[in-house]
């Protein structure tokens, strides 16, 4: 399993040099995770983001700082919002930097202080960001696909390489979802369950493209920010609602230009007739009946069953949902438009003499608001957020008293990020965070063969609050120096080198006052 990661160092002990045996070349060993490898001179650990090089423990991935400058080219699209150039090692007056955790070291074992703990001023205010890398267990990956098409049944195992690395959850609007490893995938299976597991997480995290099959369902090719790719065909378009939501946006558009309007759904048909946006507009009755469970007027559940064809159903010929006309209601010539919620598809019908549907050209007077339902919907993407509870040990890399990190989180008083992008914390105990890959920079994740994903978080917050916690004070030093190339002296390996990366257009500076509720009640 290779990848670019992120992850260790090592204080107090540190890398240890080894004696070697007869004939055989020296190796150090790094204690950056539980594996603490030995590494010989000019190779790499089991991790691929450490090495041995004269004797020193090199951390390989450059340390990545942030820079708000105006050549940076912030801006450069959303997807790929970080414009990467080479560090040289210039400060403008006026600029901003602020260390990231990508690049940084881990903070292992956790009674260590992080890798950095850097000061700032920021308008006025004294801060300080602790940056580590940190080691992940407990994590995963929320997959949200945009489809209507059924991928799988809800809990189905979702599997990669052949073993099952997640499941199937909840639907959403447009759109379905998968909930990806989780430390029962990581470490409570066989060895190659953790191993696929890890790399699958490590793939999609880093934006790069996973094969998946689902038990009984799709096989997907998903990437973050990209359209996904459904039993080999890439999905163009997400619907624009369910049927019932589609009759009722459009209901205007269609009166006076056919009889009937069908759209086609896995989770509610709607019949425009029926439908009570049917009834405002005063649509005739038409005598229609639909094989389906009848919810309220025009709204019809289980039509048929789920699948990749019309609508997220089976269904192949949408004349199958439909049963016999109400020959006291219905007439010859009656027009149906049948279509589905994303308008992929649709087909026109009319009554015959025996109130049978007969399929008739599309006529030129409706194709205008089956384009109107496509251009309605948005493109089909696939979003790709990593999970994960940083209310572990590494908590002790921040304070001495490491619920008093939790505590200040759960206050807003810290304010916390993965490379530098802004996360979501759940409520409740612990630090369960949440955070979109598109908006870290490229090959944020690494991995350590335990299995585990290392991941950059930082953690910034006023000196002050960050004294009050129980903060490791001796060891903060200033950004500029940090920035300039000092390392605090809880760390002994060296780094390879740095990047500057410019932030993402729609990411908040993570350093500014404006991030914490202590300046908002200043206001």
């Amino acid at each position: 399993m290779a990848g670019s990661g992120r992850s260790p160092r090592a204080v107090d002990q540190g890398a240890t040099a080894v004696k070697p045996a007869e004939g055989k070349p020296d190796k150090i060993r790094c204690d950056a995770c539980p594996v603490t490898c030995f590494i010989a001179e000019g190779r790499t650990g089991a991790c691929d983001r450490y090495a041995n090089e004269g004797g020193a423990l090199v951390r390989l991935d450059p340390l990545t700082i942030l820079e708000n400058r105006a050549d940076a080219g912030a801006g450069t699209g959303d997807l790929v919002p970080f414009l990467e150039r080479e560090w040289d090692g210039d400060i403008l007056p006026g600029q901003e930097s602020f260390i990231t955790a990508v690049g940084a070291g881990t903070t292992y074992p956790d009674y260590k202080p992080a890798p950095f703990i850097v000061s700032s001023q920021v308008e006025g205010v004294d801060m300080v960001t602790v940056v580590t890398e940190g080691i992940f267990s407990y994590c995963g990956a929320k997959v949200k696909i945009d489809t209507d098409r059924h991928l799988g049944s809800e809990c189905a195992a979702v599997r990669a390489e052949g073993e099952v690395i997640g499941h199937v959850t909840t639907s959403e609007y447009g759109s379905q979802m998968l909930s990806l490893g989780g430390v029962n995938h990581l470490t409570g299976g066989s060895k190659k369950e953790g191993r696929v597991t890890c790399s699958s997480l490590l793939a999609l995290c880093n934006g790069e493209a996973v094969e998946l099959t689902i038990d009984g369902g799709a096989e997907l090719v998903v990437k973050a920010g990209e359209a996904p790719v459904v039993n080999g065909a890439r999905e163009e378009r997400m619907r624009v609602g369910c049927g019932s939501a589609t009759v009722g946006m459009f209901a205007a558009q269609w009166k006076g230009l056919v009889d009937e309007v069908v759209v086609v759904d896995d989770h509610i048909t709607g019949v425009m007739s029926e439908h009570q946006a049917g009834k405002v507009i005063g649509w005739a009755p038409t005598g229609i009946k639909i094989n389906g469970r009848r919810s309220t007027p025009g709204r019809y559940f289980q039509v048929a069953e789920p699948g990749t064809g019309w609508g997220g159903t089976d269904l192949t010929n949408p004349l199958d949902i439909l049963g016999a006309f109400n020959a006291k209601l219905a007439w010859p010539g009656l027009s149906i438009l049948m279509v589905s919620t994303t308008g992929e598809h649709a087909a026109y019908f009319e009554l015959d003499d025996s109130l049978t549907p007969v399929e008739k050209p599309m006529p030129e007077r409706l194709q205008p608001s089956v384009a109107r339902i496509e251009e309605n919907c948005e493109p089909a993407m696939t979003s790709v957020l990593f999970m994960a509870g940083a209310g572990g040990s590494l908590r002790s890399g921040v304070t001495e008293n490491p619920v008093g990190l939790t505590r200040s989180v759960q206050r807003a008083l810290t304010y916390v990020s993965c490379g530098g992008a802004p996360v979501y914390v759940w409520p409740g105990g612990g630090i369960t965070l949440m955070a979109d890959v598109t908006r870290m920079p490229l090959n944020s994740f690494g991995y350590v063969p335990t299995p585990a994903l290392v991941a950059p978080i930082e953690f910034t917050m006023r000196a002050e609050d960050y004294r009050a916690l129980g903060g490791h004070m001796d060891y903060v030093i200033p950004l500029a120096d940090a920035v300039q190339g000092a390392s605090g002296r809880q760390n002994d390996h060296k780094l390879k080198g740095r990047r500057a990366v410019a932030p993402g257009p729609r990411n908040p500076w993570p350093a500014r006052p404006d991030n914490y509720p202590w300046k908002k009640t200043a206001r």
